[in-house]
């Protein structure tokens, strides 16, 4: 299974999880007194849109390269995890809102039940936020990671929800509110994950250099290749789920033009079988001294 079908597959497992959430959650929001329970129904309702907004991104970064797009469509990624960072902001501004305006309106206490349907997404959430990461990891996309994101943020709500609605029922009469300060509190949690997940994004669009390890990996192959006797420069941009390469690689001065040429081919061909994600490799022959 290729990294594309790995990550569609993963975001309708995003999709279905959120949805049967936001349902769960709105219900017993509605019926057990409690906001913050309806403020974790609200962001799981923006987690689906944000991941068929991560499904679409998919689907269009799969088309193949073209005369005006030589290097793919993969940088529609970090623009659509740009989106992705937006609803999870749209999620924090009316979570904190409908809790500022919750706090000064009287209400009755949570149900008592209520904290069993959180603990049962507590788990639910984390599970998925492991299930997501691992597969944003093995595809490298950051889009996928974001959405990852959004199930953690999506169970410190709740965790935060749980510890407001067990202080609204032990001291019950007086700390109705607790709930509602619990999903306050939540949404700035959001707020700061947002920026978390914004700042590779960015990186990523600007062609930032942050591969560090994948520079250190490419010099070490390339010198296992017959003729290449080091590397000079390597820059690295991503696109997508793919690394795009320029590596300048020393060969012996005496050689031909024709060898080096030769040895150039060897060395892309022999990156692009050992590192599956890289994408375009471009060799410049550089000679030893």
């Amino acid at each position: 299974m290729t990294n594309e079908q790995t990550a569609i597959r993963t975001t309708y497992f995003s999709i279905i999880g959120n949805t049967a959430l936001a349902l769960i959650k709105g219900f017993a929001g509605f019926f057990g007194n409690s906001y913050a329970l309806i403020a974790d129904a609200i962001e799981s309702t923006t987690d689906i849109f944000a991941s068929f907004l991560v499904l679409v991104g998919f689907k269009y970064a799969k088309r193949p390269a073209d005369e005006n797009h030589p290097y793919g469509h993969g940088k529609i990624e970090p623009l659509i995890t740009f989106g992705v960072v937006a609803f999870l902001v749209f999620s924090a501004t009316i979570i904190a809102y409908e809790s500022i305006q919750n706090i000064q309106t009287p209400h009755k206490v949570p149900k008592a039940w209520t904290l069993i349907v959180l603990g049962v997404i507590i788990i639910w959430k984390e599970i998925s936020f492991q299930i997501v990461l691992k597969k944003s990891k093995q595809t490298k996309s950051s889009s996928l990671k974001a959405d990852a994101w959004h199930h953690r943020s999506d169970a410190i709500t709740s965790v935060m929800a749980f510890i407001g609605i067990s202080i609204a029922i032990i001291f019950g009469k007086g700390y109705e509110t607790a709930d509602d300060w619990a999903a306050l509190f939540a949404s700035a949690f959001i707020l700061y994950n947002s920026y978390l997940i914004l700042r590779p994004a960015l990186g990523e669009v600007m062609d930032e250099q942050l591969y560090d390890d994948l520079i250190v990996e490419i010099r070490t192959k390339s010198t296992q290749v017959k003729g290449v006797l080091g590397t000079e420069k390597c820059f690295i941009r991503k696109s997508g789920m793919k690394f795009h390469v320029d590596l300048h690689a020393i060969v012996n001065s005496e050689i031909s033009v024709k060898a080096g040429h030769g040895i150039s081919h060897k060395l892309k061909d022999y990156l692009r079988t050992e590192i599956p994600n890289l994408g375009h490799v471009l060799i410049h022959i550089e000679p030893n001294k």
